[in-house]
């Protein structure tokens, strides 16, 4: 169990549509503004601990690094993490270059093709278990593995949909598919094996939704509402 007398955050900066990172080094975004609600909420000071991709984070669970995560919940992170119900939904797409003959997630999964993902990610976890005959093309981090397709690497890239959106408005050379193969529930979480700040934040989560707090927050993030 943590002694610490803060609230340690693992953010995530693998998903740019939640967190970020200025050129000095401060954090910001949708779950960084989270956690330091929660803190408040919670009469704790606010420690915010910055993660390139969330395999990193989930490999981190078992070693007492952080106390809270903001991850997708996925079967594959159910032994390492106890999730509450979600706070955000996001849908899950892919980018493929103007000549690409591919115009549907259905017809992604073909002998021969490349699909670019961050190793462990939310939105490469469910390309795991439906594929059967495309190849994941992984890379440490989802921004590797955008940069990479960016240069010619892979025949598309997945991601969660509004990611992919802001790569084709800024590069006229990729559109965006229409349609989602899966959408990524994000929900906050705890190591399984600390649970002792899960009641809380379950609490605040459930109060959040009921006055309207959450929805105020995806509008300013996210553009949804």
């Amino acid at each position: 169990m943590s002694s610490h007398s803060a609230l340690r955050f693992a953010i995530n900066l693998g998903n740019a549509m939640l967190a970020g990172q200025s050129s000095g080094g401060e954090l910001h975004g949708f779950t960084v503004e989270l956690a330091k609600k929660m803190a408040a909420a919670c009469q704790r000071q606010c420690e915010l601990i910055s993660y390139p991709a969330a395999k990193r984070i989930v490999d981190d669970a078992e070693k007492g690094h952080w106390d809270i995560a903001f991850l997708a919940v996925d079967p594959a992170r159910e032994g390492e993490l106890r999730f509450t119900e979600p706070y955000l939904t996001l849908d899950c797409t892919l980018l493929v270059r103007h000549e690409s003959n591919i115009h549907t997630v259905q017809e992604m999964d073909r002998p021969g093709t490349v699909i670019n993902v961050g190793k462990g990610s939310a939105y490469s976890l469910p390309l795991v278990r439906q594929l059967q005959h495309a190849q994941l093309q992984e890379y440490s981090t989802t921004q590797q593995a955008l940069a990479a397709f960016l240069a010619g690497e892979g025949d598309m890239m997945a991601n969660i949909r509004q990611v992919l959106e802001r790569t084709a408005r800024d590069n006229a050379s990729v559109r965006v598919l229409p349609d989602s193969y899966s959408q990524i529930k994000q929900a906050f979480c705890v190591p399984r094996n600390d649970p002792q700040n899960y009641a809380a934040v379950s609490r605040w989560l459930a109060a959040w939704k009921e006055d309207g707090t959450l929805a105020k927050l995806e509008d300013k993030y996210i553009g949804k509402h």
